[in-house]
């Protein structure tokens, strides 16, 4: 069983993924990554999507 954290706010993806906060909400709004909203503000962002695209990115 994995105890990593499932959903990140947007500065802990940014320091986790080593990833532009522009580059998180482009996909957001691509769909790529998904999101919880409040108010239309992102306010965290799935994990497990994120890994993928960087993964995707990188090559590792």
């Amino acid at each position: 069983m994995s105890f990593d954290k499932t959903w990140y706010t947007l500065d802990e993806a940014v320091e986790k993924f080593g990833v532009e906060l522009s580059m998180i909400l482009k996909w957001v709004d691509e769909g790529i990554v998904r999101s919880e909203d409040l108010e239309k503000k992102v306010i965290r962002v799935n994990a497990d999507d994120l890994e993928l695209k960087v993964q995707e990115m990188t090559g590792i």
